[in-house]
């Protein structure tokens, strides 16, 4: 098998482009597939500062990768989990990137620790406030994400969400019926209100399988482990019925995801911006000043429920 480009040994095949790269034109062409995505979602302008939220995984650490290699003001958040041994190696994958890589391009990795606030890890903080382990994560790194952002004047925070995680969302969402995640599902989220950061998603358009090749070409060490927290997630069973369709029909997940944002794009009946809808419910948080739909945010509701039930 050749490289359709430049005829040479290909190293990877990419059925739902019905195409063979070798390692350079591979590279070439994931470059192209996230500047192609920033400019026609309009996420970030060249002299923009950006703050990419990495996990220690391939998505995130290619993320700040290909955004460094093309030439953009790309800081990096880390936030500790206190997930033991899991939170241990990939903290030391990003601080390995960050040291050898990132420096060089004169960026840095900024590091929040979970435990220095809620008085044990995600796993003590979940088992205190009787919620989900992804839960109780997935509303500390938004917070945490967002307030770096806002706090050291962002303009713009990137995320490392891929084509797989996007549909993979979306069929969970239509599942359900969510309308109100299906409304503002898309790789760009606009700063609607003041203490809201713009998030983008600039790996939209490319899979899980081409990210991690992608990490393995250019020799960008990972955590390979899923994180241990994530087992029974109802996204790993979704991930597991688009893959099912997609290795029957390459291409699949591209239709399905990249039709919901065509259609999303053309509204048969005017409705509401988001932006709208946002400045009418949003208010400051009572504690914190983030925007909420509360007096107090979900954040803070959590965090105090954990100092009052945790030991001191």
């Amino acid at each position: 098998m050749n490289c359709g480009k430049c005829k040479t040994k290909a190293v990877i095949s990419l059925p739902r482009h019905n195409a063979a790269f070798c390692k350079g034109c591979f590279t070439t062409f994931m470059h192209e597939q996230v500047a192609r995505a920033i400019k026609s979602f309009k996420m970030f302008a060249p002299e923009d500062r950006i703050l990419v939220a990495v996990s220690g995984g391939k998505d995130s650490l290619a993320l700040w990768h290909i955004l460094l290699t093309l030439g953009y003001r790309a800081d990096a958040l880390y936030v500790n989990l206190g997930i033991g041994a899991y939170s241990d190696e990939s903290h030391r994958k990003v601080r390995h990137y960050a040291d050898t890589v990132a420096a060089a391009h004169g960026a840095k990795l900024i590091v929040h620790v979970v435990e220095q606030e809620a008085g044990g890890g995600i796993r003590e903080l979940a088992t205190v406030l009787h919620r989900p382990t992804c839960s109780t994560c997935g509303t500390i790194k938004r917070y945490q994400f967002n307030r770096a952002a806002v706090e050291q004047d962002y303009d713009v925070m990137a995320t490392g969400h891929n084509l797989d995680d996007e549909a993979a969302r979306l069929l969970g969402n239509v599942l359900h019926w969510q309308d109100e995640y299906l409304e503002k599902q898309g790789p760009t989220l606009p700063a609607s209100v003041e203490g809201f950061a713009k998030k983008v998603k600039p790996l939209c358009r490319l899979s899980e399988r081409e990210i991690a090749a992608y990490a393995v070409v250019n020799r960008i060490d990972y955590i390979v482990e899923e994180c241990p927290m994530a087992k029974g997630s109802k996204m790993i069973l979704y991930k597991e019925v688009l893959n099912r369709l997609e290795t029957e029909s390459p291409g699949t997940k591209q239709r399905f995801y990249w039709g919901f944002l065509e259609k999303q794009n053309k509204p048969d009946v005017p409705k509401e911006s988001m932006a709208e809808k946002d400045q009418r419910t949003l208010h400051p948080c009572q504690s914190c000043g983030q925007p909420t739909t509360a007096d107090t945010c979900s954040y803070c509701k959590m965090m105090a429920k954990a100092k009052t039930a945790t030991p001191r």
